[in-house]
This record gives structure tokens, C-alpha cells and sequence, in this order.
């Protein structure tokens, strides 16, 4: 070895370039297949995320709703609602006696007896 370059060394260089060409190929093929991966888990975590969005929604408007529920069934306006109610059977009773004397003086023809 005087410094010359031989057939061997420019074999090995060749073979090293070919191996390093080779490794830089399969890298791009794999970092390619993993960007394809992560878009296609992007789009995944997006639906769920919707997904998720919605079904909170739903959750807040179903709680809402349960809220003003509970609080039309709550005793005190239920309470309050008997009373009333037991108020206006009153006065209806009040005028269907009204309403009986009332025909009991005037005939069901309209007439005064």
C-alpha cells in the first residue's frame, strides 16, 4: 500500500455507498409510512373528539333538563300546586251549588217557578 488506490478499496467504498443508499431508502419508505400512520390516527382523534364534543352536549342539555324537572316536582311547588288545586275544587264546588239553587229557582226552560 503506497498510497495508490486499489480495486478493493473502491469496492469497499462502492459497497459502503450502496448500504448507506440502500439504509437511506428503507428510512424514507418508513418515515413516510409513519406520516401516513400519524394523519390516519389524526383523523381518528379528531371523529372521537367530535364524538366527545357531542355527547357532552347531549350530557349538559340532559342535565338541564333534568334540573327543570326536578325543580318543577320539588315539594315545595308541589305543595304549592295542591294547594291551588284544592283551592279552585273548592270554588268549583262553591258554584256547582250556586249553579243548583240557581235551577232549583228557575225551571230548566227558563222559566221562574
Amino acid at each position: 500500500m503506497d498510497g495508490s488506490i486499489d480495486i478493493k478499496l473502491i469496492a469497499t467504498l462502492a459497497g459502503i455507498l450502496v448500504s448507506m443508499a440502500g439504509a437511506a431508502a428503507v428510512a424514507k419508505s418508513q418515515i413516510q409510512r409513519l406520516s401516513e400512520l400519524l394523519k390516519d390516527i389524526e383523523n381518528r382523534m379528531r371523529a372521537h373528539d367530535s364524538r366527545t364534543d357531542k355527547l357532552e352536549n347531549d350530557l349538559s342539555t340532559q342535565i338541564q333538563r333534568l334540573d327543570v324537572i326536578a325543580k318543577m316536582m320539588s315539594p315545595e311547588v308541589m305543595e304549592r300546586r295542591a294547594r291551588e288545586m284544592a283551592t279552585m275544587i273548592a270554588r268549583v264546588e262553591v258554584l256547582e251549588r250556586t249553579q243548583t239553587k240557581i235551577e232549583a229557582r228557575v225551571g230548566l226552560n227558563g222559566r221562574e217557578s
